[in-house]
């Protein structure tokens, strides 16, 4: 088994904390969707392959890099998609445990929390930290690492800035490990992560589904 890189082994007390937590939230989906009916043994196993995707996860950068929480956030999706899809689940209702216990998991943080946070996502300060590390992403310096650019809203757009990703961290692990199939339920969780947020995501294409870049356009949800 591959050793931890010491920037994610720092944090790996965290980590292996919210995938048992996600776990928890997902054990009435392991038995009612996907017809598992051991599903401590499920967890457990998932555990273990969550040990081998630690040792998997590529350095990017570690706290200088904005993308190693990416990894750090949704890297064990992948250790629940193989182990369900060793079980014979489809993929269609991975995709649903997944998103719907990511998104259960959110909103166990305060509201208050959770749409300060996306305020700070949507600031002018943040938007120049962003411009600024899409800049230093184009260097590759890290070559399992995401590559992206800022993208300014024209005349007649309806948003307030995008970000048009041209290599993806998550892909380059799913090719090299054989993930392919399930790395677009981890596409699908961005929306969940930046809507419990009060930000909307709109997001025609992928990567991971062909195109030549994923393009995220973010705008503020209006209140309800």
């Amino acid at each position: 088994m591959a050793a931890i890189h010491p920037f994610y082994d720092a944090h790996r007390a965290a980590m292996e904390a919210a995938m048992r937590q996600r776990l928890d939230l997902a054990e009435p989906m392991l038995r009612e969707r996907a017809n598992l009916p051991d599903p401590d043994g499920i967890k457990q196993e998932v555990m273990d392959e969550f040990e081998i995707v630690l040792g998997q996860m590529p350095y990017v950068g570690g706290s200088a890099s904005r993308m190693s929480d990416f990894f750090m956030r949704l890297i064990g999706f992948m250790a629940i998609g193989r182990v369900l899809r060793r079980h014979g689940v489809s993929l269609a209702v991975i995709g649903e445990i997944e998103r719907e216990s990511f998104k259960a998991q959110l909103l166990m943080v305060p509201e208050t929390e959770r749409l300060a946070s996306g305020r700070q996502f949507m600031s002018r300060e943040n938007q120049a930290l962003l411009r600024e590390q899409a800049a230093k992403s184009r260097a590759e310096e890290y070559p399992e690492d995401f590559v992206y650019e800022f993208v300014e809203p024209g005349t007649g757009d309806n948003f307030d800035f995008g970000i048009n990703y041209k290599a993806c961290g998550f892909c380059k692990f799913a090719a090299r490990h054989g993930d392919q199939e399930i790395l677009p339920h981890i596409c699908g969780l961005d929306f969940e992560a930046y809507a419990t947020r009060g930000i909307r995501l709109e997001r025609t294409q992928t990567l991971a589904g062909g195109a030549s870049h994923c393009n995220f356009r973010f705008s503020r949800l209006e209140p309800t």
